[in-house]
């Protein structure tokens, strides 16, 4: 009788432990699915470009539409990596009428082009890169654009300003919308070249 109390015992022990092994390997299972649908979202998010990342918002449908009429498409989904301080929807409607239907047109190509690469800075600086340079510049801080002109980006009421080689003005509205090959801050209004 002790025997098979013993061996009951024994028996009992090695099924508890097989269901708590079982038990835990379905927890780790599950958590390893969770896991890589968590680290699936994140690659996707990485690989996507500048330009996937304007395109997947509706506010900067003008800019896509514009980036595309240019032929920037290939260079803003390059390796970069760029900053680019994008206009939304509400500043291309800010221009004059007419302007943008004039600059989509296929003889306006080297003024559309010059326009948006003035947008673009070569690197990857986020917002509190910004402020720091502006911080440690005594207030403004030149940036020289892919186009080849400046901007002077400053501080207004804890607001990223950006003035253009013609004294216009804009605000940076959203900060560090990121993307695989740099980052793009929105603005309330389009700057402009020389």
């Amino acid at each position: 009788m002790k025997l098979v109390k013993t061996i009951s015992a024994f028996v009992l022990l090695g099924i508890i432990t097989i269901s708590c092994g079982q038990k835990k390997q379905a927890e780790s299972s599950e958590m390893t699915d969770s896991t890589a649908v968590a680290m699936d979202t994140a690659v996707v998010a990485e690989t996507s470009n500048i330009v996937d990342v304007a395109a997947g918002n509706a506010d900067f449908s003008t800019l896509v539409t514009a980036v595309k009429a240019a032929g920037l498409v290939e260079t803003l989904s390059g390796d970069g990596p760029f900053t680019v301080f994008a206009p939304n929807n509400a500043a291309f409607a800010k221009l004059p009428a007419g302007t943008v239907d004039g600059l989509l047109k296929p003889e306006s190509l080297d003024k559309l082009k010059a326009i948006l690469t003035y947008h673009v800075v070569a690197g990857k600086f986020d917002a509190a890169a910004v402020t720091d340079a502006i911080n440690k510049n005594n207030g403004k801080y030149s940036v020289t654009t892919v186009q080849g002109g400046s901007i002077v980006l400053s501080l207004k009421d804890g607001k990223v300003m950006l003035t253009d080689a013609n004294g216009g003005t804009s605000t940076v509205v959203l900060a560090d919308v990121a993307a695989s090959n740099g980052v793009i801050h929105a603005i309330d209004t389009v700057v402009m070249p020389k």
